[in-house]
Order: C-alpha cells, then sequence, then structure tokens
C-alpha cells in the first residue's frame, strides 16, 4: 500500500500543528537562514510552515513517495520538490535548517543517521526534528495483536516499525556534534469525529501502512474490522460521538 497523500491530508490540521510547533522554536540566527530543506515533505504542509518561517530562504523538499511530491507541487509550485530517500540524501551546500517532520521514524539507524543530518549544516545550523513517540500506545500495540492473531498472521504476524529511542538516547546522539540541543515531549489530544472509525482513518494514512501493504484487498478489509473493534474498546466515543485521540511526540531541535 503505497503513501497516498489524500488519506494522508484528510487530517491536515491535526498533522500540521506539531510541526508549527516544532518550527516554532527553532532559534533566531543573527545571519540570515539562506538554505532550508524538508525531509519527508509529505503534501507539503510542513513545507509550507517552513517556508513561511524563513521567507527569505531558498526552501526546498524531498519524499520517496511520488503521490505526496505531486501533491506537494500542487500545493507550492514555486518550490522545488523531488522524490528521494532521506537515507541517503546529501546536501548541495550546508543547510541553515534541516526540517524532519513525522518522517525520520520511517527509517532505521537512527544513531548513524541523526548525526549525518546534523553535519550536513552550516555551523550555527539548525535540525528540528518531530518524531511519533506512540509504539506502546493502543493503536499500535492493538494494531501488532490483531496482525498476530488474525488469520494474516503468517504474512503480518512480526510486521515491526522501525526502532525509536527515548529523548535522553537522542541527546546523547547528538550532543557531540552540536552546540545546543533541546529535547522536549509533548502529547497532543486530537478530537476525531466519528467514533472508532476515524481512529482508523487516521492511522490508515501513517502506521498501518505497513501491515496493510502485505495484505490482498479481502485481507485488508478483515483486518481493518478487526482493528476497529479494538479501537472501540481502546478510544471510547465521548458523549457528541467523538473521540479524543492521545498522541505523544518526540520533539528535537540541535544546533551545529
Amino acid at each position: 500500500m503505497t503513501w497516498s497523500a489524500k488519506q494522508y491530508s484528510a487530517f491536515e490540521e491535526e498533522r500540521t500543528r506539531p510541526v508549527r510547533d516544532l518550527v516554532a522554536a527553532v532559534p533566531a540566527t543573527q545571519r540570515p537562514v539562506r538554505f532550508a530543506i524538508d525531509l519527508g515533505c509529505g503534501p507539503g504542509n510542513s513545507t509550507e510552515v517552513l517556508a513561511q518561517r524563513f521567507p527569505d530562504a531558498q526552501v526546498s523538499g524531498i519524499d520517496s513517495s511520488d503521490d505526496m511530491i505531486e501533491a506537494a507541487k500542487k500545493r507550492m509550485p514555486e518550490t522545488p520538490f523531488g522524490v528521494a530517500d532521506i537515507a541517503t540524501w546529501q546536501a548541495a551546500q550546508p543547510m541553515d535548517v534541516i526540517l524532519a517532520n513525522a518522517s525520520l521514524q520511517w527509517l532505521p539507524d537512527h544513531a548513524t543517521l541523526y548525526p549525518r543530518l546534523v553535519n550536513q549544516l552550516a555551523p550555527g545550523g539548525h535540525l528540528a526534528v518531530q518524531t511519533p513517540d506512540n509504539l506502546q500506545e493502543p493503536a499500535h500495540r492493538l494494531a501488532r495483536e490483531v496482525a498476530a492473531q488474525g488469520p494474516w498472521a503468517d504474512r503480518i504476524g512480526e510486521v515491526r516499525h522501525p526502532a525509536r529511542h527515548g529523548a535522553i538516547d537522542y541527546y546523547t546522539m547528538l550532543r557531540p556534534h552540536s552546540s545546543r540541543v533541546d529535547v522536549w515531549r509533548t502529547t497532543y489530544h486530537h478530537p476525531l469525529a466519528g467514533g472508532a472509525a476515524a481512529v482508523v482513518e487516521w492511522f490508515k494514512g501513517s502506521a498501518l501502512r505497513p501491515y496493510l501493504a502485505l495484505l490482498d484487498a479481502a485481507q485488508q478489509a478483515g483486518f481493518l474490522a478487526r482493528y476497529q473493534e479494538a479501537m472501540a474498546g481502546a478510544y471510547p466515543a465521548l458523549a457528541d460521538g467523538s473521540v479524543l485521540l492521545p498522541f505523544p511526540r518526540l520533539f528535537i531541535v540541535a544546533t551545529r
């Protein structure tokens, strides 16, 4: 199941709020910000926030998904976007700001990746990262259980997201390469209209993709139905029919 800009953007306001908080926390610099890039730009919502924060910079974006890049180009037609892999991306010149909003959690070996990104900054430049910190939340934990217990277990029972680390780990990774490292964690509580079905729609655009990609249409329907039942128990509907989805996220701003 490939990335879908339409599916991801169904909750665009909720998904954009964390990147607004992240970009706002990037310290002002005494020298102009000339080059800024959005790694894993998605449909361009995060790139738009980056460009608004640094209007005089040459802002660009990359993503591994053709569909996401097409959506980003429609949103910001004057901004250069391209399909590329963050794992092998190399800056053409030292960057003043590297933004990675909800993208690096899809890549392995953060102990190598994060310092490599910092080292592509100009002196005084900033790496700004936000990653979901929710692998132990019910939405993820129950996805693993449903995957392992259903008739599709031989296909997706062992699916796992790449390992993530805690605040101390990332601070330790980045401090030798940085003059300053700021790390914090925020839990957002997103009200979603539509009960458990809305929770399923949210995660279909992100966390459920590795499972759904390995199933045929009938298996996808069965998996999603069983997952929705689990979500109804984990995230009960409120009196107005909505669900309040807790979503913890880890933020890092490292200055070279």
